[in-house]
């Protein structure tokens, strides 16, 4: 098995996968202030957590979109495992056919997202990616990645909200009991839940009509869970997705 790591704005996700599954996914809190040991400890308290020994783990690779975290992170892993950590980056083989304006500018997790929904989906497909941000990737029936869309993610909404309407409070996002809220907190949840489901549903009817043709399309992320249960579109939910991705990454460069 590997340790795979993705460093978020919000959060960093950790698991250990290997070919046969997912052994378990886990968030941390991203906090640029944190020391090299600080991490390695927080590393080691989840292996531990799940009774996983350095020597049952065979590598680890780290996608990131935060660069000040990302050497720092990597020290940690190599601390704990003994092992030269991978990072994805310019000179690692994705199999990704980029046809962006500028392929360096993807984010190293949306290339993983792409390179897992290669191999498990067909194409066309839509990657969902709901984090900090939702972001939308689209790779048409050539296997190309051609490009998608970044939209502010569930939680920067409602911090908005929260923010600039003195008489809201902050609420947990959790599905109301009516879509018509009956009280400001429903009002809120509601319309947090609901306005992301529906731009959801019209992004996929965007993007299907600019392809010229239906797309599998494939959700995945923190906050995903939340949201496909509201959708009316048919999509796949796929946690793992990331994961999956850096590992074939990672097996395509060891």
């Amino acid at each position: 098995m590997i340790l795979a790591i993705d460093i978020g704005n919000t959060n960093i996700v950790v698991g250990c996968i290997d070919d046969k599954k997912t052994y378990f996914i886990e968030r941390l809190a991203t906090v640029r202030t944190k020391t090299e040991l600080e991490y390695a400890v927080d590393l080691k308290t989840v292996l531990d957590i799940y009774h996983i020994k350095k020597t049952d783990i065979d590598g680890c690779i780290i996608s990131s979109v935060v660069p000040q975290i990302t050497n720092i992170a990597k020290l940690a892993a190599e601390k704990i495992l003994k092992k030269e950590v991978m990072v994805l980056g310019p000179g690692v083989k994705t199999g990704l056919n980029i046809m962006m304006d500028n392929p360096g500018q993807l984010g190293a997790d949306l290339v993983a997202d792409a390179v897992a929904g290669l191999k498990e989906y067909s194409v066309p497909f839509i990657v969902i990616d709901m984090g900090t941000a939702t972001t939308v990737s689209v790779v048409n029936g050539k296997k190309q990645y051609i490009g998608g869309m970044i939209l502010p993610g569930i939680g920067i909404s409602l911090d908005a909200l929260t923010a600039r309407a003195s008489q809201l409070s902050g609420i947990s996002i959790d599905a109301p009991k009516h879509v018509i809220g009956r009280n400001t907190i429903e009002c809120m949840k509601s319309g947090v839940l609901y306005s992301n489901a529906a731009a959801i549903d019209g992004i996929i009817d965007r993007v299907e009509e600019e392809l010229g043709e239906k797309a599998t399309v494939i959700a995945t992320g923190g906050l995903a869970k939340k949201i496909v249960s509201h959708c009316k579109k048919d999509i796949i939910l796929d946690e793992d997705l990331l994961l999956k991705g850096l590992l074939i990454i990672y097996e395509k460069n060891k």
